[in-house]
């Protein structure tokens, strides 16, 4: 507990951050370096050093941990068990993380972020709702920044599968943003966990977001980006990945679309082109061999037009594996030819 009091205490200083903690870290123990804040006149800004000297950086840690306590959530400190093991391999991994939900011990390899524009079509919210319920029910755990547009639709479709998702805030834990999606941190809170790196009453203030994204990209083993424009912070995350050493994914678009300019582009540098979840779990070798290019009609006459059939009854009936089952039905979704209903339920249109 005193390793979290002392790198909260930390996190809170100003001019104080990831990098400046390395930098101590090669001459001092954190708590050393608390203690004595003069003799580092380069790491510990005038500010910190009184703030230190007063007590009152001590007494600002104490609030926010009793806050932290009324409000439901916890404060994990890098190198605690529960601090996410690949995002603590990152360059400026976060001092602390505030968490509303669960953390889980070695989830990172089975992780991955799934992110785009927050302008996003109607075609790429569909794509991206189906993906995120297709990779959840594939054991996965999908990340996203809880933004309109592609980050909602993914953490929704993680949902629908009563799966695990994580929404990394660019904001403190009380100021969730954009405010309508408040109701879905509560439900993301309950299955999965809500994260920030900011204290608690900290707006969405434009700097923030990029930080978030760096989260993003060195949570999990990939970032799969479904639609970016030219200067979308989707494709921020997706660079950061690639500086970490990630797999980076994107789906591709009709170059006349605006949204599909940055994916595209990404596609062009080396990314992987993924159409749907089954690519995805292909890419990171969860399918044995490449998904076939499109689905067998052959499905369809396994489905009704009145009557709804679960997954399990329709896998059943066609003797497909989980994976191409769930490619072939968000191929016919994106098709109009099968409508997918709450609880997995599908039928034909």
């Amino acid at each position: 507990m005193e390793q979290v009091f002392d790198l909260l205490t930390a996190a809170l200083l100003p001019g104080f951050g990831p990098r400046k903690h390395k930098e101590l870290a090669s001459r001092v123990s954190l708590a050393e370096g608390l203690a004595h804040p003069g003799h580092h006149p380069d790491i510990f800004t005038r500010a910190a050093q009184d703030q230190l000297r007063s007590g009152e950086a001590r007494r600002r840690a104490e609030r926010e941990l009793a806050l932290a306590r009324e409000r439901g959530a916890g404060i994990v400190g890098l190198g605690e068990q529960d601090y996410p093991e690949w995002l603590a391999r990152i360059y400026d991994p976060p001092l602390v993380l505030y968490v509303r939900g669960t953390l889980v011990v070695g989830e990172g390899d089975r992780s991955l972020a799934l992110v785009g524009s927050r302008a996003v079509t109607p075609q790429g919210a569909a794509l991206t709702r189906a993906m995120g319920r297709d990779l959840a029910l594939l054991g996965l755990t999908v990340l996203s920044g809880l933004a309109r547009g592609t980050d909602t639709a993914a953490h929704r479709g993680v949902l629908d599968a009563k799966g695990r998702t994580v929404a990394v805030l660019g904001s403190g834990l009380d100021r969730v943003y954009p405010p309508e999606n408040a109701a879905l941190a509560d439900a993301i809170a309950g299955e999965g966990a809500l994260v920030s790196e900011f204290p608690f009453g900290t707006g969405p203030e434009p700097g923030h977001f990029p930080r978030r994204n760096r989260i993003l990209a060195g949570w999990g083993r990939a970032v799969v980006v479904v639609e970016a424009g030219e200067k979308s912070g989707a494709l921020i995350t997706a660079r950061l990945a690639l500086e970490e050493g990630r797999e980076v994914m994107a789906v591709p678009g009709h170059p006349s679309q605006p949204g599909a300019t940055g994916t595209n582009q990404l596609i062009r540098d080396g990314a992987a082109l993924v159409r749907n979840g089954a690519d995805v779990a292909f890419e990171l070798g969860l399918l044995p061999t490449q998904p076939a290019e499109s689905p067998g009609e052959g499905l369809l006459g396994h489905l009704h037009r009145d009557q709804p059939r679960g997954l399990d009854e329709i896998q059943q009936r066609s003797g497909l594996t989980v994976p191409e089952l769930l490619r072939q039905l968000s191929e016919l979704e994106l098709g109009a030819k099968v409508r997918r209903l709450p609880g997995t339920l599908f039928m034909r249109i």
